[in-house]
């Protein structure tokens, strides 16, 4: 028997000295949820200050979980949609031990709506993860952040300006160009009925796009193919929509998903992304906005890339294709952190 006990302790000492790092997903509930919190407890939510060219606001943020070595910060799309549709990842990352944080960008609906135009602009926005990436103690050891649609964009540009305080990048479901972007948006229209395709045009050509006929139609035949294609959405995913800032959308992304016309417009990084050394993900949907090809395209653009499929999903992937999806993601983040990318 003794001899068995010392064959299984060389055995666990040597699988732990092969990766040099414990199985987080091990790690104990009370462990795992001590923040450290010294006063009243907030279940993880906290407002962090940020400043920006016109003043001090606050944006909203929820830290889920407790690990120094992997700490993942979501960026949601939009721009000025919410955390809401990230909230299936609670079902998944809390049992591999990775700490997250939900985060409400600067004119998302949990913090501060300025009104000031001039706040809407990538540049400033990224400068706004970086503050939050501060105060949250993250750095190139434990930081990954994972972009979603717009949230994709900003990943990028962080990581372009930023990537030394990176350990990982993530970006989902979102295209390096928009130019190429509304490409592929038209070659989608083409297996749209006609009729369909007239009727959203004049109603964007209008500016009508808050007619109730207007955003059944987009769902209807556009976003219940393209954007989510569960049968039900989701309430987390049903809230985010309900949630939008649409002035700061409309200014940046245009008047839907279906056609862009913002600020966005020129937006192109497909040039820069040798740029990006730190280990990446791209991740693209079979039946997505953004085209999978390109996605994948992006994966061997980075200079340390990787490409996940999700054959059944669409732009949120995350509902759609969940298991292909969060497997994908989990792996990446557990090869990085054992060094094995």
């Amino acid at each position: 028997m003794r001899i068995c006990l010392l064959i299984l302790t060389i055995i666990s000492m040597s699988c732990k000295e092969k990766t040099g790092r414990e199985d987080t997903s091990e790690m104990p509930v009370h462990t795992y949820f001590n923040y450290g919190d010294s006063t009243v407890l907030s279940g993880g939510v906290r407002l962090i200050p940020i400043t920006t060219p016109i003043g001090e606001f606050n944006v909203w943020t929820k830290r889920v979980g407790n690990n120094n070595r992997i700490k993942v910060l979501f960026l949601h799309g939009g721009p000025a949609m919410t955390h809401e549709y990230f909230e299936c990842f609670e079902s998944f990352f809390p049992k591999e031990g990775f700490e997250f944080y939900y985060y409400d960008q600067l004119g998302s609906y949990y913090s501060d709506q300025p009104t000031d135009s001039s706040l809407w602009q990538t540049e400033r926005f990224v400068e706004e993860v970086e503050q939050v990436r501060q105060a949250i103690g993250a750095d190139k050891e434990n930081f990954y952040v994972l972009g979603n649609s717009w949230g994709g964009i900003l990943a990028m540009e962080y990581a372009l300006k930023y990537q030394q305080n990176l350990k990982g990048l993530i970006v989902c479901n979102m295209m390096a160009s928009i130019p190429l972007y509304a490409k592929y948006g038209e070659q989608l229209r083409t297996g749209m009925r006609k009729t369909a395709v007239d009727s959203l045009m004049a109603y964007e050509s209008l500016k009508q796009m808050d007619d109730p006929n207007y955003q059944q139609l987009l769902r209807t035949e556009y976003y219940n193919k393209h954007i989510c294609r569960l049968p039900v959405w989701p309430d987390a995913v049903n809230r985010t929509f309900k949630h939008v800032n649409y002035p700061v959308y409309v200014m940046m992304q245009g008047p839907s998903e279906f056609s862009v016309s913002g600020r966005l417009l020129t937006w192109d990084r497909m040039d820069d992304l040798d740029k990006i050394t730190i280990p990446t993900l791209m991740v693209g949907a079979e039946y997505d906005t953004m085209d999978p090809k390109m996605m994948k395209e992006q994966s061997e653009k980075v200079k340390n890339g990787r490409y996940l499929h999700c054959p059944n999903g669409s732009h949120l992937a995350m509902w759609d294709d969940q298991q292909v999806f969060m497997e994908g993601i989990i792996k990446f983040i557990k090869d990085v952190d054992a060094g094995s990318f």
